[in-house]
């Protein structure tokens, strides 16, 4: 009895120009999804897709035009010559909800005073951030580290030589915003 042949699944070729855009459009939005926190360049996009970096920018642009419309809940964000999928900061609310009940519920007070301090002071020291709090923060940075909240930015050149912390892309989508410029703004005193 003959063994039944195994058929590959279709691939379509996505390097042929006369793919159909609604197709490229679709895969790349698919893996900049997949890509998540990392996003995606330009050329690894056009690796995966197979077509021309000249293509993936036209791919991009419509991408943007797309994500631009009301009543999108994502829009595409660049973060230096990254590209990755975020939600929109007019939704912030929601998204609020869903991480304080989820995600930053999950953090002492301590911490999330201390992403607070981060966030708005960046990039910053322990020392500073010990100073503002007036207590040790030692537990609260590397729990925020362990989530990836927050990251070492490098290392400042003054004796000792301590590690600055700044927040991640992470962060900002954790709690619905594009840029640091969509934090609300401090309270006078």
């Amino acid at each position: 009895m003959e063994e039944p042949q195994r058929q590959e699944p279709q691939r379509p070729n996505l390097s042929r120009p006369e793919e159909p855009l609604d197709e490229l459009l679709a895969a790349a939005e698919a893996l900049l999804f997949v890509a998540g926190d990392e996003g995606l360049t330009v050329e690894r996009l056009g690796e995966a897709l197979g077509v021309s970096r000249r293509t993936v920018e036209g791919i991009l642009r419509r991408l943007e035009e797309l994500y631009a419309r009301p009543g999108r809940g994502l829009t595409l964000v660049r973060s230096g010559s990254v590209y990755l999928l975020a939600t929109r900061p007019e939704l912030e609310r929601y998204l609020l909800r869903l991480a304080i009940g989820r995600k930053a519920g999950t953090l002492s007070p301590s911490a999330l005073e201390t992403l607070a301090i981060i966030a708005y002071r960046q990039p910053i020291t322990r020392a500073e951030i010990e100073e503002i709090r007036g207590v040790r923060s030692e537990q609260a940075i590397r729990t925020l580290l362990e989530k990836g909240l927050i990251e070492e930015r490098g290392r400042l050149e003054v004796a000792g030589r301590p590690i600055v912390y700044g927040t991640t892309v992470r962060f900002l989508q954790q709690f619905g915003l594009t840029s640091l410029d969509d934090l609300p703004p401090l309270p006078e005193d």
